[in-house]
């Protein structure tokens, strides 16, 4: 093969790649996005299936995030481990696109195996400039086979494409994350500016003595118009709309209370006896979760970690405690603080800080 012809054969993955994603709308969910890049790999090589699998960054969780040539359904409610994927472990590590006829079930979940009825699995890497971002599996809908080196390489190289294409994606929500953080501190600082000064200089006038009756109608217009305010800058959105998590509070609580997410730390889980968490509240308990364990991983060093979930007819109350704070402790960082912000939208609150015997938690209520 000349060097024209091998240019040529590198940049068709990229063309066929450019034009599954140039027909998907800006507000495209990340399940059609990724099953678009598998629909790529399949038109590109002899598989006929693929499934993309995925960390999400935060919980740690791998999960299905696109399909082709298969129903997602079933894919998604698989939740995968490395431990418990040997085969996607020497991929990532080797850097290689692994086949594997030989004992499926020892090399991939057993429930995934037989869900599809593999017998041989391709495994490739999703990774670029030294990340890993997930692993694409692929067969030929049954029967075993081998790839030869050609088809090998174009495999390698669809999944450093497919890792470049998350990539771009990835800094694409960083960059409308960011800008929707400057919303939320613009909004703080205009609670600051338009509200709480003139409180301020309310308190100041009430606390004199001796105010007439126009000196006591101007405070009272003041305090109005404060409230007003107040009222209009809270009805802005603090954030975006929760969405499909894809599990529920219950299973991700399991996930990690067994160390499914890598957690160091026992997780001690008190449910109250026959509370039901609303469908509708599984997103912001899910993530207050996720970054109140984040926190105790990051800022204490905790024997114990403690997790109660309670509630009555109107609200839903999930606590997490641990016994791990230290002297210095500052207090929460922004990730807390902006679960605030989110909860309020949702009309509850977080609460955060040190409890008695010398421990932190953080506290998220949600109505009904």
């Amino acid at each position: 093969m000349n060097r024209t012809t091998a240019l040529f054969a590198g940049v068709e993955p990229l063309e066929v790649f450019v034009e599954l994603l140039a027909e998907l709308d800006t507000d495209t969910n990340p399940t059609q996005f990724y099953d678009r890049i598998c629909e790529a790999i399949c038109r590109l090589t002899t598989m006929r299936r693929a499934a993309i699998f995925m960390s999400d960054g935060k919980g740690r969780r791998v999960r299905a995030v696109g399909a082709h040539g298969t129903p997602f359904e079933p894919l998604a409610a698989l939740r995968p481990t490395l431990l418990d994927t040997p085969v996607a472990q020497k991929a990532l590590l080797t850097d290689q696109v692994i086949v594997v006829s030989e004992r499926i079930d020892e090399a991939v979940p057993r429930e995934y195996a037989a869900l599809l009825g593999i017998t041989t699995l391709v495994c490739t890497p999703m990774s670029a400039a030294g990340r890993a971002y997930g692993v694409i599996c692929a067969d030929r809908g049954g029967g075993r086979f081998e790839l030869n080196d050609g088809e090998r390489h174009l495999l390698w190289t669809l999944g450093k494409t497919a890792a470049l294409v998350a990539t771009a994606r990835n800094a694409t929500r960083q960059q409308e994350q960011a800008e929707r953080l400057a919303e939320r501190l613009g909004l703080a600082r205009e609670i600051h500016e338009r509200v709480l000064q003139r409180l301020f200089g309310v308190s100041l006038a009430l606390s004199a003595k001796g105010l007439d009756d126009d000196e006591t109608e101007r405070c009272r217009a003041e305090l109005q118009s404060a409230i007003a305010d107040l009222r209009a800058a809270l009805e802005r959105p603090l954030a975006p709309e929760p969405v499909e998590t894809g599990t529920t509070l219950a299973e991700e609580l399991e996930r990690r209370r067994v160390g499914g997410a890598r957690v160091d730390v026992p997780i001690h889980v008190s449910w109250q006896a026959g509370l039901e968490l609303p469908p509708e509240l599984e997103a912001p308990a899910q993530s207050f979760l996720a970054e109140a364990l984040r926190n105790v991983a990051k800022h204490a060093s905790a024997t114990r970690i403690d997790v109660e979930l309670d509630g009555d007819l109107d609200t839903v109350c999930l606590e997490v405690r641990n016994d791990g704070v230290s002297n210095t402790s500052r207090g929460a960082g922004m990730g807390l603080r902006l679960a605030a912000f989110e909860a309020l939208q949702q009309g509850g609150t977080v609460e955060f800080g040190e409890y008695e015997g010398g421990g932190w938690r953080a506290r998220l209520v949600l109505p009904r």
